[in-house]
């Protein structure tokens, strides 16, 4: 009997010793496990888009402009190469964009309302201050945090640690209901009163509930990114670039998934078809083409070029 016990305590000691030596692998793991079963994904869907009504006789005359707002998530002044800039040191040239510039206005002297991404976001839409709208502070999901000072502590990057407040996050509403507040008027909403067919494409990060989502605030139609992969991580076309030095990128490989959904904000989750960018990409050619007979105003928010970096093989050789 006291072998039994003495084999069991030494199994007991040798499994906690080696859970602790793997508890961050151990930890992402949970949180990849989560995220994969919280959400049901169907398999690809074509978007139902609002179909435009039939061109009169009148609708060429005393028409309003078409407007579309594109915003690239991460996207830098010197990643762009019309600025003498481009990604990887000049190697990754933006020809649409310099072609945009070329053709079009620069504003080389405008500045972002905050420079964190949700409230920059909500200042576009509202054409608020966060000071003014409350919403000041970039929302994250429950838990990372403490994940990532947690990553930090653990990687030997020199990088500073990460300050987290385990008591601050508890006082915090749920991550859903941290958005821009719906007394607020939005461009889309203006634009709708005025007779626009408004459609959003791709990232929100200004609240799921409580009256939050794109539909909600003025837009018609919207094909949201309801998590964050370009494309499904075994996918066979696929290059994924892990950042092992960065512990916010570890957190977003766990966490994220490859999904879309259209005007039902966290509800009937689909894959998109193929790889982000260009998936979003395409249904945009899709709106602007179904709706030429009227003003619309099309807001494509970009993820690209924002963590976690993926590619796909083809694209890769094309750069070559």
């Amino acid at each position: 009997m006291k072998k039994i016990l003495v084999s069991l305590l030494l199994a007991a000691v040798l499994i906690s010793t080696v859970a602790w030596f793997n508890r961050i692998d151990i930890l992402l793991g949970l949180i990849k496990y989560r995220s994969a079963t919280a959400h049901e994904v169907a398999e690809t869907i074509p978007v139902p888009w609002s179909p435009a009504p039939a061109m009169n006789a009148d609708s060429a005359t005393e028409r309003p402009p078409n407007i579309i707002l594109i915003v690239a998530d991460d996207l830098g002044f010197n990643d762009i190469s019309t600025f003498g800039g481009g990604v990887a040191d000049g190697r990754v040239q933006t020809p649409s964009i310099d072609r945009l510039a070329a053709d079009g206005a620069v504003f080389s002297q405008s500045y972002s309302g905050a420079s964190t991404c949700a409230p920059s976001r909500a200042m576009m839409m509202s054409g608020r201050y966060p000071t003014r709208t409350g919403f000041e502070f970039t929302p994250t999901p429950a838990g990372m945090g403490n994940t990532i000072s947690k990553l930090a502590a653990s990687m030997d990057n020199g990088l500073p640690p990460v300050f987290y407040d385990e008591a601050l996050e508890a006082a915090q509403p749920p991550y859903e209901l941290k958005g821009l507040p719906t007394s607020e008027v939005t461009i889309a909403e203006v634009l709708k009163e005025q007779g626009y067919y408004t459609a959003h494409i791709g990232k929100w990060h200004l609240g799921r509930e409580n009256g939050m989502l794109p539909n909600q605030q003025g837009f018609d139609d919207s094909l949201l990114m309801a998590s964050g992969l370009y494309l499904e991580e075994d996918d066979a076309d696929v290059v994924n670039a892990k950042l092992d030095f960065d512990p916010i990128d570890k957190f977003l490989w766990a966490s994220l998934t490859y999904a879309a959904s259209f005007n039902s904000g966290d509800q009937k989750r689909f894959k998109p078809r193929g790889y982000l960018t260009d998936y979003w990409t395409d249904e945009s050619i899709k709106v602007i083409e179904a709706n030429k007979n009227r003003p619309f105003f099309l807001y494509l928010a970009h993820w690209g070029v924002h963590t976690p970096l993926q590619a796909t093989q083809r694209r890769l050789r094309s750069r070559r």
